[in-house]
């Protein structure tokens, strides 16, 4: 059952909303279930799943990771049986999960169940498909870096085709924010997930909206007076999330949480300038050209004036779009994939090329009245016993599918391993990094499972 349910990492993180509170991810060890306040087990469709980790808690509900055997993993999303907003939430994120379905960049619905405890209390359950890293934790790692163009490239493509298609079916997300955009390693795209408080554009049915940092100013405006006992149509539309994108674009570019600044005077009275000086900051790290498209992109998103603010579809075809980016070294170390990518393991005296051996060694083989049909066999076998040595190795991890060395740059001498599913790929990654082959440490990235198969071996940026 669930054979297809994505792979996720101790790292996941998701954020529960009642329709009136906007509450924060709760971090958890990995496997660490308190047992006293989180079930051990829950029984899906009338098979048993084991509790592994608690990925986040809320006011309304609780998120776990759940699975059963090695190949099923989920997220058990479990809904608060005693309050009424726990009921509420379950039945309003259940509505609009069913009607968005089958989207490629929003998270999957398997399936409903109502758990009961053995205290005899039922609580309502999502069963969703269980996803990766996310954007807050991507933006720890940077180190206030920031991100690579391809990086940034590939999630804002992403979460522009998930709202274009969440509003083009009539619905607000309502609470983008990088803890909502999550990574997923088996279809190697970004995902939203959370609709708690979304509704449909023009029926808002929640008093407030959005988290601190990335709420649009016409969401503010709302906010304020629903907390002083005012009504009224502020109009928080689509663009709202179109204003939270900008900001999230802007931090992955920093490297920096931009909070405290958007909530500064200065950057009510002049946003595009902190805009532009943002990007100055950083102009020397990035090429020009694609610099400026970026940051034309980001200014769209950000007019104060939700009228003037870019749309999904618009968004999408700015030239930011259209400029090819290969990954940097870090992007395979942070974005896990189905395939594996060894360094530093074959060493080049056992690659041997046909142009350059028959050029380069040709006289010195007659010399030494040495066949070279029969070396050529021998170089061969050579090269396979590699190649099988290395498959058995990565075996013991997971389904290896196939297994590449090439002999010619780029990627000449590198390892390419794909998995049957990432699950076994980060298995591998974890314990092959630092181990050593032929006295050499190993270093273990992933690699985009789409190029792979393209047979096009990104030359990395360092």
């Amino acid at each position: 059952m669930l054979s297809n349910i994505m792979a996720c990492s101790s790292g996941s993180g998701a954020k529960m909303s009642s329709p009136n509170v906007s509450t924060s991810t709760m971090a958890v060890t990995p496997g660490a279930v308190d047992q006293k306040t989180s079930p051990v087990l829950f029984e899906i469709y009338g098979e048993l799943w084991n509790v592994q980790a608690r990925l986040g808690q809320g006011v309304s509900a609780s998120v776990y990771r759940v699975g059963s055997g090695r190949a099923s993993t989920a997220a058990v999303k479990e809904f608060q049986a005693d309050t009424q907003c726990g009921d509420y939430g379950f039945l309003k994120e259940r509505s609009v999960l069913e009607s968005i379905q089958g989207h490629k960049n929003i998270v999957t619905l398997y399936g409903v169940f109502t758990n009961h405890n053995p205290f005899g209390v039922a609580t309502r359950c999502l069963l969703l498909e269980l996803l990766d890293v996310n954007v807050s934790d991507l933006l720890v790692r940077a180190s206030n870096q920031g991100h690579s163009m391809w990086l940034i490239q590939h999630c804002a493509r992403d979460v522009l085709e998930a709202l274009s298609f969440l509003h083009g079916e009539g619905y607000v997300h309502a609470d983008l924010k990088p803890r909502n955009v999550l990574w997923s390693a088996d279809d190697e795209c970004f995902k939203l997930i959370d609709f708690g408080l979304s509704y449909k554009n023009g029926h808002q049915d929640v008093k407030y909206i959005q988290t601190d940092g990335y709420r649009a100013p016409e969401a503010e405006l709302q906010n304020s007076l629903a907390q002083v006992g005012l009504g009224g149509d502020s109009g928080c539309t689509t663009a709202v999330d179109l204003w939270s994108l900008g900001i999230i674009l802007l931090e992955m570019f920093s490297g920096t949480k931009l909070k405290e600044t958007v909530k500064s005077q200065e950057w009510k009275d002049n946003s595009f300038a902190i805009v532009d000086h943002i990007f100055s900051s950083n102009a020397l790290v990035y090429p020009a050209i694609p610099v400026y498209h970026l940051r034309d992109l980001i200014k769209s998103m950000l007019h104060n004036d939700p009228k003037l603010r870019s749309t999904a579809d618009v968004a999408l075809v700015n030239p930011f779009f259209s400029i090819p980016f290969a990954p940097h070294i870090e992007d395979l170390v942070l974005l896990p994939t189905p395939v594996l990518r060894l360094l530093n393991v074959i060493d080049d005296s056992h690659l041997f090329n046909e142009d350059e051996y028959e050029g380069e060694y040709f006289f010195f083989l007659v010399s030494m009245c040495i066949n070279v049909a029969v070396l050529k066999i021998t170089i061969l076998l050579f090269f396979v016993d590699i190649i099988e040595d290395m498959k058995e190795e990565c075996q013991k991890y997971g389904n290896v599918v196939s297994l590449l060395i090439p002999k010619e740059n780029p990627g000449k001498g590198q390892v390419f391993v794909e998995y049957a599913n990432a699950g076994d790929s980060k298995e591998a990654q974890r314990l092959l990094t630092g181990r050593t082959f032929d006295g050499k440490f190993v270093v273990a990235t992933f690699y985009p499972l789409s190029a792979y198969k393209r047979g096009y071996l990104y030359q990395t940026v360092q």
